[in-house]
């Protein structure tokens, strides 16, 4: 009995022998060695290391079924991947609700930028603002959002309640550093310039944030102004937490995507997830709360 052998059929749930059994016929059915034997430990060949990517899948999915049935139980397991700031409240918030339409799921939320170790980490869903990251992959666009000027009610009213496109330059400003979209994301320079205004170098002034929803937090704090996307603001202007400060929108340059591997397209825990995030998404970003 190898080492390797009991750790695995240990993740597997099933028995060491198995994993030998399994092994022996992987070998015989591709005529080639892929594993040396040596000290009670097992090494992959160099035939091994061809087909490792493949072994790797294969294994995964014995696990995943592994793990569902693992006592008589059927219990699925859910790798998802979203920007940090989707994870960061957003999403995390709204979890419980899928988890109780769905039943009993183990889920690994990971919050993280493109470009995501879809094979490595065993990721089943991403989401993602663009298209171009996963060439290799599916990917599904579900909807384009855009960026609203709000601010807390406490700081709208120490404006009378109404703020112009043109006094925008002269108001607190929040500002978000996108990290490695900041291209694709509009700035406040970006706004002025959509809505026909040139700006002048006061709106260089203000806070910086690193984070879309601490950006956001900050303007709930009263703070001041900060173009929040709509899939993250909705909810915080129908509660009342956040106001317009004024109706001038801009539509973002590219659509949130979703992004499935082969391997976990077809799973029912996935494709039920893809429908309920979907559907959060749209309830979102289309929210009356945002109509201007």
């Amino acid at each position: 009995m190898f080492r390797r052998d009991i750790a695995a059929s240990e993740e597997l749930g099933i028995t060491a022998a198995a994993v030998s059994q399994l092994i022996r016929t992987l070998e015989e059915q591709v005529g080639r060695k892929l594993f040396h034997r040596t000290n009670r430990r097992v090494v992959l060949t160099e035939a091994g290391m061809d087909v490792f990517p493949q072994l790797l899948n294969a294994f995964g999915d014995l696990r995943s079924v592994a793990r569902e049935f693992n006592g008589g139980e059927r219990r699925s397991s859910l790798v998802i991947s979203v920007a940090p700031s989707v994870a960061m409240g957003w999403l995390s918030s709204r979890l419980p609700d899928f988890i109780r339409s769905f039943g009993p799921v183990d889920v690994s939320l990971r919050g993280e930028d493109d470009p995501v170790p879809f094979e490595r980490e065993r990721i089943d869903f991403r989401l993602s603002y663009g298209r171009s990251h996963y060439p290799q992959h599916h990917v599904e666009e579900i909807v384009t959002d855009a960026v609203y000027p709000v601010c807390s009610p406490a700081f709208l009213a120490e404006y009378r309640h109404s703020i112009s496109a043109a006094d925008m330059s002269g108001t607190p400003l929040i500002h978000t550093d996108w990290g490695p979209s900041s291209a694709q994301f509009p700035s406040w320079r970006t706004w002025f310039e959509k809505v026909g205004l040139t700006p002048d170098n006061r709106i260089q002034r203000g806070i910086t944030a690193n984070s879309s929803m601490a950006a956001i937090d900050l303007a709930c704090g009263g703070l001041g102004i900060v173009l929040g996307q709509g899939l993250f603001c909705a909810s915080m202007i129908e509660t009342g937490r956040l106001v317009l400060a004024t109706t001038r929108k801009i539509p973002l340059a590219n659509p949130y995507c979703i992004t499935l591997p082969q391997r976990s397209a077809q799973r029912p825990v996935v494709t039920s997830f893809k429908t309920w995030f979907t559907q959060q998404c749209m309830v979102s970003v289309h929210s009356p709360a945002l109509a201007v």
